[in-house]
């Protein structure tokens, strides 16, 4: 498994505008392209505590992929290519231009004894 994760910063004012878009529109589309080995988008938003309200938000989306065949069918062709709509970029201060890749080696839940490799 592979986890893709890219972060994006606004200013306070278009913070509730982007997390919209981004939840309402941008993954919807991203998941209704059916692209083979996408397993999952996440939409975080960092807790308000832990950044100065006054210079905006901080958003990440984690994406989990089968393996890296799946990761340029998304992008299109680089791997670590971000993938910003023009509308998202109208809102956003900041993001980045390229995305981070982990490889999964454990995982580990609540009750279970021994991790889950990969």
């Amino acid at each position: 498994m592979i986890l893709r994760l890219w972060s994006g910063w606004t200013q306070p004012a278009l913070a509730d505008a982007y997390e919209r878009l981004l939840t309402q529109d941008i993954a919807p589309a991203i998941l209704a392209r059916g692209v083979a080995g996408l397993q999952e988008l996440r939409v975080l938003r960092r807790s308000p505590q832990e950044l100065d309200p006054a210079k905006g938000s901080e958003f990440l989306t984690a994406m989990t992929f089968t393996d890296f065949a799946a990761v340029k069918a998304f992008t299109g062709g680089e791997p670590s290519t971000s993938v910003v709509p023009p509308a998202a970029r109208d809102l956003l201060e900041s993001f980045d231009r390229q995305s981070r890749h982990y490889l999964s080696r454990a995982v580990f839940r609540d009750g279970d004894r021994r991790p889950t490799v990969g």
